[in-house]
């Protein structure tokens, strides 16, 4: 068995809400998402914790802090990996590098070009994790920022095609690395009206993703919701809503001799 857990779009909620909040009173909190992944790595052994983007930005502990807190929680907790979502800009490259040693997980961003920027060579464009004989294959996704972030804010950083990028990534690690399961974390969002790159696309399109766990559209999934790919093979698209308030948790079966996946 394999347990994927995951967060998106916290925006810096670090205290649950408060009691008198009219829509999720005392819900959420870092204390108490670290006693659930604290419980669940007790009961599991194979587990992995991404975060899919928008860590930073919504809360006064972000103001003063500027993302070393949220890193901080985030290392303890022991993340294995998150990619860089819009708002991770808002404060200028620069003051994020400052931020990134509290950070003790991978940053993982298969579309974003940092070279030129301070962010050149602070992220990898995937990680392959070895769980309980399993090869698990992971590479990240980012939005378009223009438009979206101050072009000061985001400075020489190019934006490469998402679908493009999932295509190259997904075949590298399924086909080339072997990996038994491939998994995109992304920040494109989950579906839109217009025909806006998002999960949704990248599913029907893609070949070899096993799951997409998104963040940006703050979408609440009860379940993850199970989409055909383009061989007409089922893929998974999950997100957590935002601000704390949910972590998503994903398992997996596999046969133990031949590593395919049964449920």
């Amino acid at each position: 068995q394999l347990t994927i857990l995951h967060s998106n779009d916290i925006h810096s909620h670090i205290d649950p809400f408060p009691d008198n909040d009219p829509r999720n009173a005392g819900q959420g909190g870092a204390a108490r998402k670290a006693a659930a992944i604290k419980k669940i790595r007790a009961e599991q052994e194979n587990v992995l914790l991404f975060d899919a983007g928008d860590m930073l930005q919504g809360s006064p502990y972000y103001n003063m802090y500027k993302g070393e807190l949220e890193f901080k929680i985030m290392s303890e907790m022991g993340y294995d990996g998150a990619t860089v979502g819009n708002h991770e800009f808002d404060n200028g490259l620069e003051q994020l590098v400052e931020q990134l040693p509290h950070a003790k997980f991978p940053f993982i961003s298969s579309n974003y070009d940092f070279t030129n920027t301070p962010m050149e060579g602070k992220t990898i464009r995937y990680k392959i994790f070895d769980k309980g004989g399993l090869s698990i294959g992971v590479f990240g996704l980012g939005i378009e920022l223009e438009g979206l972030v101050n072009k000061r804010m985001y400075g020489n950083t190019v934006y490469n095609d998402a679908e493009a990028t999932a295509a190259e990534m997904s075949f590298m690690l399924k086909k080339e690395k072997k990996c038994d399961l491939v998994v995109c974390i992304s920040h494109l969002g989950y579906k839109y009206k217009s025909k806006k790159v998002s999960d949704h696309i990248i599913a029907k399109k893609s070949k070899y993703i096993d799951i997409i766990l998104g963040g940006h559209t703050h979408s609440f999934f009860d379940n993850a919701l199970k989409y055909k790919n383009s061989d007409n093979k089922e893929i998974l698209i999950c997100q957590a809503g935002c601000y704390g308030l949910r972590m998503g948790r994903v398992d997996y079966f596999f046969e133990k001799k031949s590593k395919k996946k049964v449920g």
